[in-house]
């Protein structure tokens, strides 16, 4: 006759139990926190957040996923859902109206770089100081980024306008998505000369090619803003890197200014 009364498993085989209910609940912690950040970033700033990505990565083990784009797409993809835990924009608009809608999570909009503008080429013979190669155009190809899609983009425009070139140069004018593509229009040699960031410009394309610095005063400041999308301390904790001196000092090193 079978005994189907209870018996109790051994006490060493409960020992065991526990001991795994105990790993798995100091693992807990490890594999929340291992899940990556999805940070939305403005192609002028894809070198410097790559740089300050990386070190970051190095110094806490969190890491850290990377989109890039325009700004005007970026904010699309946020404001149609997409699953972004930060966005770095190229402008205070963008980061204003999430605010506005209540799409960031409170107090968390904030100025990490001032961006400049630079009318670049790699031709060395191109671009002189008196800037004649806009005034009389020898070029086919004038790139710069959609003004509405892309805040150096319509800082391009803004300085066109105010030296009463937009208009005559329409012909020869073609635009980037975004100031990453515009960049690489420029470099293959799609255009023979282009607005762009200076954080894009190496040294060796300064000292090969020819390049002008646009004063501050032919159009709007490029303030860039970021702002926190989900409630993660792990995000907040990135966001609160970004804004110490040390990874100010290496935003500078890829030609920002910073607050």
């Amino acid at each position: 006759m079978r005994d189907y009364s209870y018996r109790a498993a051994p006490f060493s085989l409960h020992k065991k139990y526990i001991a795994w209910l105990v790993l798995l609940c100091c693992l807990l912690p490890t594999m929340v926190s291992a899940e990556p950040l999805r940070i939305a970033v403005a192609s002028n700033f894809s070198t410097a957040m790559q740089a300050l990505s990386s070190q970051y990565e190095q110094q806490t083990d969190q890491k850290i996923d990377l989109i890039f784009g325009s700004t005007g797409k970026l904010y699309a993809q946020i404001i149609n859902g997409a699953p972004f835990d930060a966005f770095f924009a190229a402008d205070v608009e963008r980061p204003d109206r999430l605010e506005q809608d209540n799409r960031i999570q409170p107090d968390s909009r904030f100025t990490y770089a001032f961006g400049q503008l630079v009318l670049w080429s790699p031709n060395p013979a191109l671009i002189d100081t008196q800037l004649s190669v806009l005034s009389a155009p020898t070029f086919h190809h004038l790139a710069i980024a959609n003004p509405r899609l892309a805040p150096y983009g319509l800082a391009a425009q803004q300085v066109l306008e105010k030296m009463d070139l937009w208009s005559a140069l329409q012909p020869h004018i073609v635009r980037g998505e975004n100031i990453g593509q515009t960049y690489q229009f420029i470099r293959s040699g799609n255009a023979e000369l282009g607005f762009v960031a200076l954080a894009q410009l190496q040294e060796s394309d300064l000292a090969q090619g020819s390049y002008w610095r646009v004063p501050a005063d032919l159009y709007a400041p490029i303030e860039q803003q970021a702002v926190q999308l989900t409630n993660k301390a792990e995000v907040k904790a990135f966001l609160t890197y970004v804004r110490e001196d040390s990874s100010k000092r290496l935003i500078e090193q890829f030609g920002y200014q910073t607050p």
